[in-house]
């Protein structure tokens, strides 16, 4: 692929909405940050400061200076870390920062430059623990959240090719030393196995996500069942979660109305009609028949190791429904 030619995803999204970059002064991050501005879309940037590293003061002093340079609002946070769970502490940090700056300042997109050494590293970690298809790809090209939509237009571009590109145009960005810490099972992964894949196979890696991005489109538009219990995947989107009640209750032939919809989403779980329970889980819609029957205590103490909600243990004892289906929708 040449270099000038790196393909961006979702332009077009990007070039209808508001746009805050998620900046660090990394490889990645600076790369997109040119990239954007070569296809003239409109950003402004974002960057934490964890004070961690020494070299942080000069990453935002970068990051200032790019801003200055070419007009772009940036924003700023500062928040020392501390161990343990530093990676963790880090995206919330990271994250709740943006979400506040989106919602104050009405940004239509955050901008993340996750790029396909980042996908296979996160696909590996996935399925080294144990996961399923939708949990192995959790990176896609454009996410919907409640309020504003993840663009990772890198995703499907190397790390080798977004160093090709910095270097080809003489542009300066900073190499974060930490990621060079193996004692992070990230980093591990990235230099033992994901890295030295990629350098060999990366056209083929790229096909592979294609392929199985398209099916997971398919797998998330599913809606599932044993016996009369429904669940389906969150989409991110309230709008289209809505729509996926609607389709679940209709196969019950009951209409929600939009308060009893409001409702469900605001109680999380409950009654609906004193005849359908619902659950929303972090990652899953669930709706089963309300059944109340008395359950014997060894079968609540199992429930409850599985962590099945109360307000479903009548439906599961009843239809004799395995508990261990809900390991996966928690």
């Amino acid at each position: 692929m040449e270099i000038n030619s790196l393909e961006l995803l979702c332009l077009d999204k990007l070039r209808q909405g508001k746009n805050l970059l998620a900046f660090s002064a990394g490889t990645d991050s600076t790369a997109l940050f040119f990239l954007l501005m070569q296809h003239k879309i409109s950003f402004d940037i974002a960057i934490v400061d964890y004070q961690l590293r020494q070299q942080s003061k000069q990453e935002i002093a970068y990051a200032k200076e790019l801003a200055q340079k070419y007009h772009k609002k940036i924003y700023i946070k500062s928040a020392p870390l501390t161990p343990p769970s530093i990676e963790e502490k880090a995206r919330k940090i990271r994250y709740d920062f943006f979400s506040s700056i989106i919602k104050k300042e009405m940004y239509d997109n955050l901008i993340t430059a996750h790029q396909l050494n980042d996908q296979f590293e996160w696909f590996l970690m996935q399925f080294a623990k144990g996961a399923g298809v939708v949990e192995l790809l959790g990176m896609e090209p454009c996410t919907e959240k409640e309020h504003f939509t993840i663009v990772r237009p890198l995703l499907f571009v190397s790390r080798d090719e977004i160093v090709l590109y910095l270097q080809k145009h003489k542009i300066k960005y900073f190499t974060d030393t930490s990621n060079f810490d193996q004692n992070f099972t990230r980093n591990f992964i990235r230099h033992n196995f994901s890295d030295p894949f990629i350098k060999k196979f990366a056209a083929g890696v790229k096909r592979s996500f294609h392929y199985l991005l398209e099916d997971k489109k398919l797998l998330e538009n599913e809606i599932f069942r044993q016996k009369e219990l429904y669940f389906a995947r969150r989409t991110g989107s309230s709008y289209q979660d809505k729509r996926v009640l609607d389709k679940i209750f209709k196969r019950f032939g009951y209409l929600l109305s939009t308060s009893q919809k409001e409702e469900i989403f605001r109680q999380k779980e409950g009654v609906i009609a004193s005849k359908f329970a619902f659950v929303l889980t972090e990652h899953f819609i669930i709706v089963a028949p309300y059944i109340i029957t008395p359950i014997p205590k060894k079968i609540r103490e199992i429930y409850r190791k599985h962590k099945i909600p109360k307000i479903l243990r009548g439906y599961f004892f009843a239809e004799r429904i395995s508990p261990t289906l809900f390991d996966r929708l928690l």
